[in-house]
C-alpha cells in the first residue's frame, strides 16, 4: 500500500452530533477535508466511518498518518 497524502500537519476540529456517522478520508486527496469525497478512488485507500458518541468537538487527523484513525492522536509531531 502507497503511504498517503499528508493534507495538512494539524489536526482539524469538528463539532460533531451524536449519532451522526462521518466519513474520513484516509488517502489524503480529498478536497473536503477531515471527510471522503471519493478521490481516493483508484488507490489502496477507503474511507474510514466514524460515529460521535455525543455531540462535542473532536480533532480528526489531518497528517493520515494517526495510530487512531480517524482522531488524532499526534503523529502529526513525528512527521
Amino acid at each position: 500500500m502507497s503511504d498517503p497524502v499528508i493534507s495538512q500537519k494539524a489536526p482539524i476540529p469538528v463539532e460533531v452530533e451524536e449519532g451522526k456517522s462521518y466519513f474520513w478520508c484516509a488517502c489524503g486527496k480529498s478536497q473536503t477535508q477531515p471527510f471522503c469525497d471519493g478521490a481516493h478512488k483508484g488507490t489502496d485507500f477507503a474511507p474510514v466511518k466514524w460515529t460521535a458518541d455525543a455531540s462535542k468537538k473532536v480533532f480528526f487527523c489531518a497528517c493520515k498518518h494517526t495510530g487512531g484513525q480517524p482522531l488524532c492522536d499526534g503523529a502529526h509531531n513525528k512527521l
